[in-house]
């Protein structure tokens, strides 16, 4: 079982910056593929960002050049810097975490980042 806690979200003017950070704890032996998620009201989950646990970056196409994910994997850890916030980035985020070698995908609980005009 994997435990996933996010961090770092609020509320910030557009233009400004925060930096989210998700956690893994419990019983794995390694973590593989890990992501950032956000889903905004009345919306479906949409893909933010992922990062292999060898550092290949993935980004959707309404953040790229603004956002930037990174891990450490000594840590089970991964981030995601938020730069040059817009109101629709306003959403609640969400990480997620493969387990090697089980291939189980686990979920955070969701951090809100809300981003005023």
């Amino acid at each position: 079982q994997v435990h996933l806690v996010e961090s770092g979200g609020g509320l910030v003017q557009a233009g400004g910056s925060l930096r989210l950070s998700c956690s893994a704890s419990g019983t794995f032996f390694r973590l593989n593929d890990m992501g950032w998620y956000r889903q905004a009201p009345g919306k479906q989950r949409e893909l933010v960002a992922t990062i292999t646990r060898g550092g290949t970056r993935n980004y959707a196409d309404s953040v790229k050049d603004r956002f930037t994910i990174s891990r450490d994997n000594a840590k089970n850890t991964v981030y995601l810097q938020m730069n040059s916030l817009k109101p629709e980035d306003t959403a609640v985020y969400f990480c997620n975490a493969q387990t090697i070698p089980q291939l189980i995908t686990y979920w955070g609980q969701g951090t809100q980042v809300t981003v005023s005009s």
